[in-house]
């Protein structure tokens, strides 16, 4: 009787505990599972927090001390592809919400992907206009507006923009906005004036170099200091393609060192050698040469944009052409390169319309 007032929490059994400790088990082994789940490396070593965020000082010292106020403006961050963008506007949400509210303050659209005008009449409009509510388990203070990341969003149309400047005026006590692009011009100019806008550089060498280094020890990653040297000068400045890179070539070798040669075949850069070859063909005056050439770059899947670029640079940093003959050159590789992607253009258009 004494038992059955005390309720069910003073019986205690065997089989209850062999229950417990199938499920604290199960538990353990799923979440072993979860561990042995590959993650793109990409993704695995994103900073966790504004902190971590390499060489974009500037940037960085604002958001600290808006942090500390617990308090943010609407924010445009722009910049080369691979600078750090997207993984600050979320770090730094880590830091304001933590992990327990983040997913419900945090909206994260890719406006390239959902750019028009009716994806900012619903899903944006809609989640601006809930109320920000609940608080931090750590105590710490939690802010009383929620975040709206566009990444890409020089790609959303006028429209979408212009709708999109009504809402932040709008929505202005319960929401903060972060857009995030590459050209600052595509943006529109009532955008652009009521966010702070926040230039990202392009990595320096070293600060890459570093950052591969930890990531090649971290998951014990065999590869020669000219491997490392050679991943940072074809992700020009794109950490995140470097990383990428790294991780290709790593499933590639099973183990193995990774070398120059490895990295110039992941990254579909054209062997220098042969961009030297095709110069001296076209110097040469020989048609057939050029022909046999130009066929042989066919054949190996070579792309037309990567052969103009590294043409380009090769020109450029040479001691056997004139300034005025550099000109001229670079005049005709750029009018080439138009009429590339003009074909390519209107290729992906026509495959639009079918």
């Amino acid at each position: 009787m004494q038992a059955f007032l005390k309720g069910p929490s003073s019986i205690s059994t065997k089989p209850p505990a062999a229950k417990e400790k199938g499920a604290a088990g199960a538990a353990g082994s799923s979440g072993e599972g979860k561990k042995l789940k590959p993650i793109p490396w990409v993704e695995k070593y994103r900073p966790k927090n504004v902190d971590e965020v390499a060489f974009q000082d500037e940037v960085v010292a604002v958001l600290k001390k808006s942090l500390e106020g617990a308090d943010l403006p609407n924010l445009l961050f722009y910049g080369p592809p691979g600078t750090g963008k997207t993984s600050t506007i979320l770090a730094a949400a880590r830091e304001l919400y933590g992990p327990e509210l983040f997913r419900q303050r945090v909206l994260e659209l890719n406006a390239s992907d959902e750019r028009g005008i009716q994806v900012i009449r619903e899903k944006v409009k809609a989640f601006a206009q809930l109320t920000a509510s609940g608080s931090r388990s750590d105590g710490k203070v939690c802010p009383p507006f929620k975040i709206v990341i566009l990444d890409e969003a020089d790609s959303m149309t006028s429209a979408a923009q212009a709708a999109l400047r009504r809402t932040m005026e709008k929505e202005s006590k319960t929401t903060r906005f972060c857009l995030i692009c590459n050209y600052i011009s595509r943006i529109i100019e009532p955008l652009t004036s009521r966010c702070s806008k926040f230039r990202f550089k392009p990595l320096s060498d070293k600060i890459q170099q570093q950052r591969l280094l930890d990531v090649s020890e971290k998951e014990r990653v065999k590869i020669s200091s000219e491997a490392v040297s050679y991943l940072v000068k074809v992700s020009e400045g794109d950490l995140r393609k470097a990383i990428t890179f790294l991780q290709s070539a790593t499933r590639l070798m099973g183990g193995k060192e990774i070398t120059e040669k490895i990295v110039t075949e992941i990254a579909g850069v054209i062997p220098k050698e042969t961009t030297d070859e095709l110069l001296s063909v076209c110097q040469s005056g020989s048609f057939e040469k050029l022909e046999t050439l130009a066929k042989n770059l066919i054949n190996e899947g070579y792309a037309v944009a990567q052969l103009v670029n590294q043409l380009h640079d090769t020109v450029v940093e040479s001691e056997d052409y004139s300034d005025k003959q550099k000109s001229v050159i670079v005049e005709k590789l750029a009018e080439d390169k138009t009429a590339v992607m003009e074909v390519l253009l209107n290729l992906l258009k026509k495959g639009r319309q079918c």
